[in-house]
This record gives structure tokens, C-alpha cells and sequence, in this order.
């Protein structure tokens, strides 16, 4: 039984990777649609979230007295990447809410509205992450190779958002208030994380139990340290790959378990 529901899981994912084009087609239309008859589209977005990193910046680094030069590149990276983060798991937990009509009238696989979602976001982070070699060049700073080692990071975190927006996606299709509590949560995992302050401006008790118990932290940590020119620890990559690990268990066996399912509670 158990074997049944992983082989329905994995199948429908196989489905749906095979019709990558399509999944390509449809995340490409949302974001034209969205900014439709805009004179600059989605740099809408960057734009808003340039102004938005210069203000924080300016006001938080005379706050924690934090140098521009570390503070400004750490803060620009951390709120790029939370940015795509936080619109992956909100958006999840909508990805079959808001595709009810296709889902009731075309018989393709569920998980490619999973995928639409996740490029549908990684576009709009495309335009967000010119940001951040603007701000290296406004503090001075150089851009290492050592960044490039921000990329299988960066597929690490895909991986990761992808079986949570599958696991949101579900759950919420069955339980709607979930969603709500899921936006909660995120707020406060914002003020949690170090996005706005830094891990050094911590003592090193409350350290060990908003940075080391804290899954969000190391994801950050496996993309935006390379990109600050610094290596991310072991333990980084570690709880990175295990969570990736035990999350896809957890969905696969939930997804192959109530797949079925998912049309009717729409």
C-alpha cells in the first residue's frame, strides 16, 4: 500500500517534469499578465525593493551601528532571497486554490502547478537579484567566484520551497484558514531571522536557538554567504540537505495518499 502511494506520487511528478514547456508557457503568462500595460513590468518590483533596501539600510545600520560596507550587501542579499522565500510558501499554499479551473477541466498532472509557481517566482527574483551587484559597486565592494557557489545553494533552496508549497498546497486546498496561519508564522520567522540584523549583533546564547534551530537561517546561509565572498558552514549545508530529505517523505507520501482528493476539495 505504502509502495502504491509512493508510485502514484512519483509518477505524477514524472508527468509533470515531462511537460517542462508547458510549465515554462504558463509561469511566463502569469507574469505578463500581472504587469500587463506596464510601462516597466515586472522592474516594478526591483525598483520597489531598491528603495526599500537603501531606507532599511540606512536607518538599521545607524541603529546596530553596523558598517555600510558589510551591513548594506548583508541586508540586500537576505531580502532578496526572503522575498522569493516567502512568495514561494505564501503562493503555495494557493497553487491548486487558484488553479481550481484547470485542475476541474483538463486532465494534467497536479504537480505542474506546483512548478509554474516556483518559475513564476524564480523570474520575478531574476529581476530582483540585479539588485544586489549595484549595491556591491555603491559600498565598494568586490564580486568574488567564490559566488558562484551560491547557485547548487540556491537549487538546494528550490528544492526545499518545492516540497513545501506541494505539502501548503494540499493542505490548504483542504483546510483554507491554514493559510492564514501559515501568512502569521512567516511574519514572525521574518523578525527571527537574520535578514534585518546580523548573526554577530546576537550574544551567543540566544544564538544557538535563533540561528542553529532556525531551518530558514541555513537556507539563507547556503546562498548568501558565497555571495558576500564567504564560505557557508557544514552545518549549513547539512541541515539544508536534510530537511530537503525528510520534507520530500513527508510529501510524496502525503501527495500519493490524497492526490485524488485535491479536485474535490477545490
Amino acid at each position: 500500500m505504502q509502495k502504491q502511494i509512493m508510485v502514484t506520487a512519483v509518477g505524477d511528478i514524472v508527468a509533470a517534469l515531462r511537460r517542462i514547456h508547458l510549465v515554462g508557457m504558463l509561469g511566463w503568462q502569469d507574469v505578463r499578465q500581472r504587469y500587463r500595460r506596464s510601462v516597466l513590468g515586472p522592474f516594478w518590483l526591483t525598483i520597489s525593493m531598491g528603495v526599500m533596501i537603501g531606507t532599511i539600510g540606512l536607518v538599521f545600520g545607524q541603529i546596530f551601528k553596523s558598517p555600510l560596507t558589510e551591513f548594506l550587501p548583508f541586508l540586500a542579499a537576505g531580502m532578496i532571497l526572503w522575498a522569493f522565500i516567502s512568495s514561494v510558501v505564501l503562493e503555495g499554499c494557493d497553487c491548486f486554490i487558484s488553479a481550481d479551473s484547470i485542475i476541474k477541466q483538463l486532465p494534467i498532472p497536479l504537480f505542474v502547478h506546483v512548478l509554474r509557481m516556483i518559475w513564476r517566482n524564480t523570474l520575478i527574483l531574476a529581476h530582483n537579484i540585479v539588485i544586489f551587484p549595484l549595491v556591491l559597486l555603491a559600498v565598494g565592494r568586490p564580486i568574488g567566484w567564490l559566488g558562484l557557489l551560491g547557485i547548487p545553494g540556491f537549487l538546494l533552496v528550490v528544492a526545499n520551497l518545492t516540497w513545501v508549497a506541494l505539502l501548503l498546497g494540499i493542505l490548504c486546498a483542504r483546510y483554507r484558514d491554514l493559510s492564514q496561519i501559515v501568512a502569521s508564522l512567516l511574519q514572525v520567522l521574518f523578525y527571527l531571522t537574520p535578514i534585518m540584523w546580523m548573526p554577530s549583533s546576537l550574544p551567543r546564547r540566544a544564538g544557538t536557538f535563533l540561528l542553529d534551530l532556525n531551518p530558514v537561517y541555513h537556507l539563507l546561509s547556503i546562498v548568501r554567504s558565497p555571495l558576500l565572498n564567504e564560505w557557508p558552514s557544514q552545518s549549513d549545508w547539512g541541515v539544508s540537505l536534510g530537511i530537503c530529505i525528510l520534507g520530500w517523505m513527508v510529501a510524496l507520501v502525503l501527495y500519493g495518499r490524497y492526490k485524488r482528493r485535491v479536485a474535490y476539495w477545490l
